[in-house]
């Protein structure tokens, strides 16, 4: 693979567990050697440094705190290694105070929450000034409301830092909700890189539009394209949508629909679909239904019952139509 990390961006690598994300982390890191091509960190060679010679932290899954040393200690560990780091006090006060834990500094870490100890995390990968952050899922062990506050934290924080971060993770919701970039990888390769808005709303393949946000895949054949447009003749019916790449004329697409790309329809006019499974989402309903055999999946204000036959409009211009 090759790709170019942007100054003071967060990219996350999204994708299923194996795909080889946290690799490319230790790659980047100094963890793993390649066993070909070259890591250049701004225009140098560093695939022949140690990790500690590298201008990059890393922040573990599990933070990795020293157990026996307080909050001080733990973040000053690496600068005591180093000569010629300066005045280490100030360093550390400084790094606290970045994320926001100034008032921590002579507490331990099992005296802290884990989200005090994922900003302590930070601030000792962050003190010795890297160039690049490198973060391997480090919420995943946390609840669903500690998650979603630490991301708001975590994208602050590095606003506020001005530094490039690296984020590896499996979870779609969290990927969108941090990212400038998002690498979507499978099977050792990056398939689609974007902001989140284009990953989402143009898919560049199958995979990606299964893999974020749980598509409806509909497949079929294309009868007329324009550079940015196409017109698909599936089961459901013939529909016009946006497309990418350039398609040809009887060439096989795919046409993918999101939950909002559906709307009810009128009797005669729209697709009949067979609920198969409702379930309570919060604010609405997330119904499963099936029509000619594909599965589609829609939100409704009201829960049909299982084995209702309900009308389905695709809304083209919600839709988007890929390569199958």
């Amino acid at each position: 693979m090759d790709f170019d990390l942007g100054e003071r961006a967060f990219t996350t690598l999204l994708g299923p567990s194996g795909c080889g994300k946290t690799t490319i982390l230790r790659l980047i890191g100094g963890f793993e050697r390649p066993s070909a091509g070259r890591i250049l960190l701004d225009g140098r060679p560093i695939d022949a440094d140690p990790p500690e010679r590298r201008p990059v932290n890393t922040v573990f899954q599990s933070y990795a705190l020293f157990p026996h040393m307080n909050v001080f200690d733990n973040v000053a560990f690496s600068l005591t290694l180093r000569s010629g780091t300066g005045d280490i006090a100030a360093k550390v006060a400084r790094a606290l105070d970045a994320v926001h834990m100034g008032e921590f500094t002579n507490r331990f870490p099992n005296e802290l929450s884990g989200g005090q100890q994922q900003r302590v995390a930070v601030a000792r990968a962050m003190v010795a000034e890297p160039r690049l952050l490198l973060l391997d899922e480090p919420l995943s062990a946390l609840d669903r409301k500690m998650r979603a506050h630490l991301q708001v934290e975590l994208k602050d924080l590095q606003r506020r830092l001005g530094i490039a971060f690296v984020y590896v993770t499996h979870d779609q919701e969290e990927a969108f909700a941090l990212s400038d970039i998002i690498m979507v990888m499978n099977a050792g390769r990056i398939v689609q890189a974007g902001a989140p808005q284009e990953i989402y709303r143009r898919p560049a393949s199958t995979f990606v539009a299964d893999f974020i946000g749980g598509a409806s895949l509909v497949s079929g054949h294309i009868l007329s394209a324009t550079a940015d447009r196409a017109i698909i003749r599936t089961a459901l019916g013939t529909f016009e949508a946006p497309a990418r790449p350039a398609f040809t004329q009887g060439e096989p697409a795919v046409l993918v629909l999101r939950p909002e790309s559906l709307a009810p329809g009128r009797v005669g006019e729209a697709v009949p679909a067979t609920v198969r499974h409702v379930t309570y989402a919060g604010q609405d309903f997330t119904v499963e239904a099936e029509a000619h055999g594909v599965v589609l999946r829609f939100a409704a204000q009201e829960a049909p019952e299982p084995g209702a036959t309900v009308p389905l409009a695709v809304l083209g211009h919600k839709a988007f139509v890929t390569a199958a």
